[in-house]
């Protein structure tokens, strides 16, 4: 099967200069204009109710750039942080609207400013030092149609800012630490994901982004991480379980020398409500496979990519991975021929997801192609669950 001459000419004027890098997790995500509520079209067509979607990660480990990748996917008419931001006249927030989707940081549940942290002796990532009854309260609320007035942690003083209006959309996104660490705020998703990055990554981020660039020590980059890593492995990283798809980010096996390159792998679960795993090649097969160089070009240690199937937290999945960086994204067509449930509309969709997002870290690599697979899987289990949510209306 080949491209259309369109498509081509599409995805040929989507792609910028493009200089492979390692995947860096970017610090904010801000719109190069604002969008307010009051000029996008955000009400709910008649008997729809929101689909909650649930991202949990570390700090620094890629939130938003994947919500950059999702809600591109989603489009609208605009994409934009709520307030403004201070630089546009507006005020700090954290929060993300376009007619279509809402993305809320759970941040903003903090029960403590800064300082009182201080006084408490806590890290955010204590559950003493988050409001879930609030959270489960207000979550609830959007998932039901209804607005609400949501608090604001301002990371830039690390204050509690006085709360936002929140109008539901179509499709509501908390971000964060604890999406999925109350019983009752997980019961309400309809779709839940978990970016697993490794110590080792981690490390080699911090390193790069903190002493290269910030010129901080090794000592206190190192005793940086410690001091977080108890409460991390208490409380972050067993939402692991509970999640649809995990995106999982692991050192490269194509060269153990090599610091930067990455190995990531995509863990579908099966069973779940109105998702089909993506897989490579034949569901249900174990697949080992080196791209041919000529269709699909790569430098430094090389580029594989795996499928198989495997029991993840005693429940069955299916895994796509990919190791490797390939110095082409229009090329990645090749790969995109190869797979099969990737819920996209049209073949070559995927690589133009991928090219309108050139610039974006991790897009010469598995944590881009993941992250695109995760945001098109979304797209379709929301407009599955939108047209039955239609259908019962109409039966009404």
């Amino acid at each position: 099967m080949k491209l259309s001459l369109g498509i081509v000419a599409l995805m040929a004027a989507s792609a910028s200069a493009f200089a492979p890098t390692a995947f860096m997790p970017a610090n904010t995500l801000r719109a190069a204009a604002p969008a307010s509520p009051s000029a996008l079209n955000m009400a709910l067509k008649e008997g729809e109710k929101p689909i909650v979607i649930g991202v949990a990660a570390d700090s620094g480990c890629g939130k938003s750039t994947f919500m950059r990748r999702l809600t591109s996917i989603f489009g609208g008419e605009g994409v934009g942080p709520l307030g403004g931001g201070f630089d546009n006249g507006g005020w700090e927030t954290n929060s993300l609207v376009s007619d279509l989707t809402t993305v809320l940081c759970l941040d903003d549940y903090h029960l403590n400013d800064r300082n009182g942290r201080k006084v408490t002796q806590r890290t955010a990532l204590d559950p003493l030092e988050n409001n879930f009854d609030l959270m489960y309260e207000q979550i609830a609320a959007l998932k039901n149609g209804e607005s609400i007035e949501k608090p604001i942690y301002n990371h830039v003083n690390g204050t509690l800012d006085t709360p936002e209006t929140i109008v539901p959309t179509p499709i509501v996104i908390i971000e964060g630490l604890h999406p999925m660490y109350d019983e009752r705020v997980r019961d309400l998703l309809d779709f839940s994901l978990y970016l697993d990055i490794s110590d080792e990554v981690k490390l080699n981020w911090k390193i790069q982004r903190d002493m290269e660039e910030r010129g901080h020590s090794l000592e206190s980059i190192l005793a940086s991480i410690e001091a977080r890593k108890p409460d991390f492995d208490a409380y972050i990283a067993p939402q692991k379980e509970f999640a649809d798809l995990t995106i999982e980010v692991l050192p490269t096996q194509l060269d153990e020398e090599d610091k930067k390159t990455l190995r990531v792998r995509c863990i579908q679960k099966e069973g779940v409500s109105d998702f089909s795993p993506c897989y490579l090649f034949d569901e249900g097969s174990t697949i080992a496979w080196t791209p041919a160089p000529s269709k699909l070009s790569s430098s430094g240690p090389g580029l594989t990519m795996a499928y198989g199937t495997e029991d993840y937290y005693g429940k069955p999945a299916q895994v796509v991975e990919m190791d490797g960086t390939f110095d082409n994204i229009q090329e990645l067509v090749y790969v995109e021929s190869q797979l099969s449930n990737t819920s996209t509309k049209f073949y070559g969709e995927l690589t133009q997801a991928m090219l309108k997002l050139a610039d974006a870290p991790g897009s010469n690599n598995g944590t881009g192609l993941m992250q695109t697979l995760a945001a098109f899987a979304i797209r379709e289990l929301y407009e599955k669950k939108a047209a039955a949510a239609k259908l019962a209306v109409i039966e009404a």
